[in-house]
């Protein structure tokens, strides 16, 4: 047998084999070479696309936050001046109520006062009577000198 006709033999064989390769059996394969290749390119859009989506999530995300923080400085600046307010005025509020109670405790006192100063002028008007009479030696009537008595009661 000859080299160079089994040579050209098999080059043709390979030809037609690559020729029906081509025809037949490239286009079945190219369709999910293509279709895998389309689902990669959507899925890495669909990941580009989710990246710049979470860009701007945490991008909104740092910016709900900051507000947060500054509506609750907010709050807490608030509170504090309510707080501030109202010890004002529990403290205004107890001021006012010590000194009703200052003034009701000096008016029970001046009450006391007159009422001590009168039992006490009573008193030395008894005893004036009494050692007028012991002095004198006989009794002296008090409704009778009431008007005397009366008169010593208020210069004592």
């Amino acid at each position: 047998m000859n080299i160079n006709l089994t040579l050209v033999i098999q080059m043709v064989v390979f030809g037609l084999t690559i020729w029906i390769a081509m025809k037949f059996v490239w286009p079945l394969l190219q369709g999910p070479l293509d279709a895998r290749a389309k689902k990669i390119a959507l899925g890495l859009a669909a990941a580009e696309k989710g990246q710049q989506d979470l860009t701007q999530a945490e991008a909104r995300a740092e910016g709900v936050v900051r507000e947060a923080r500054e509506r609750a400085n907010q709050i807490i600046d608030a509170a504090s001046r309510r707080a501030n307010e109202i010890v004002e005025a529990a403290r205004h509020s107890a001021q006012s109520e010590g000194d009703r109670l200052l003034a009701s405790a000096k008016q029970q006192i001046e009450l006391e006062a007159a009422k001590a100063r009168e039992e006490l002028r009573r008193q030395v008007a008894d005893l004036t009577v009494r050692s007028a009479a012991r002095v004198l030696g006989r009794e002296i009537d008090p409704a009778r000198h009431a008007e005397i008595l009366g008169q010593l009661a208020t210069e004592i």
